[in-house]
């Protein structure tokens, strides 16, 4: 498929053969925004693992230190209903919620976070949050008895990482209009987030590829320790 004149000109200031340190792609990817909204810095890593195997499933949460310029609303299934909307949460309640989402098909949120006294409760609505991506889960923090922590890292810039089935892992972690330091020091956490993550059974090359890139801008290629 033939690229825009916009891409071209975009990919004409990437080297595809060089791998470019945070500090320099951050500055790059800037320059690479092609789109006339506000653009996603996508970073996405190429993994060698299985992800068939349960202990290479690579899934967890991680704190921006500057967000990733996305607002969460946030749903919290609790009956610290009191606790969860003084955190900021955008929706709080019990039962009552779980039976507007199954008679209403509602979804006007992006996260759903609980305690875990409601789990029983959510675990009845498996086959409509499940396909969704929205059933709380402990690995991610969405299950916690501090409701308000909880709701509170996800305001914050929580986000989810998880590893698919063909082992690639992608990450929102900025826009376009970050300044480059925001978005070097949301990279530099995100790039040492996932090494750290790397599983004991996986031997030699761990991240096959890492690149950050632009919503349909070209791909700009990573180096960092540990890569």
């Amino acid at each position: 498929m033939k690229k825009g004149k916009k891409y071209q000109n975009a990919a004409k200031l990437v080297d595809a053969t060089k791998l470019y340190t945070i500090e320099e792609a951050a500055e790059l990817v800037k320059k690479t925004a092609i789109t006339k909204f506000d653009s996603t810095i996508d970073v996405s890593f190429r993994l060698n693992v299985d992800p068939k195997q349960a202990d290479q499933q690579i899934r967890g949460t991680v704190i921006l230190p500057h967000g990733n310029g996305k607002s969460k609303k946030v749903l919290a299934i609790t009956h610290k209903v009191d606790e969860a909307k003084a955190a900021g949460a955008d929706f709080a309640g019990g039962k009552e919620l779980l039976e507007k989402i199954a008679k209403e098909n509602w979804f006007d949120y992006d996260v759903i976070v609980a305690t875990p006294d409601m789990m029983g409760e959510l675990g009845k609505m498996g086959k409509i949050l499940g396909p969704k991506g929205l059933m709380p889960n402990p690995k991610t923090g969405t299950v916690s008895m501090d409701i308000a922590k909880a709701v509170q890292e996800i305001k914050a810039g929580k986000v989810e990482y998880r590893v698919d089935k063909e082992a690639n892992l992608h990450v929102s972690i900025a826009r376009a209009s970050f300044d480059t330091q925001k978005i070097i020091d949301n990279l530099h956490i995100i790039c040492e987030t996932i090494v750290k993550v790397r599983p004991a059974a996986v031997k030699g090359t761990y991240i096959k590829t890492a690149v950050i890139h632009t919503t349909m801008g070209p791909a700009i290629n990573l180096t960092f320790n540990g890569r």
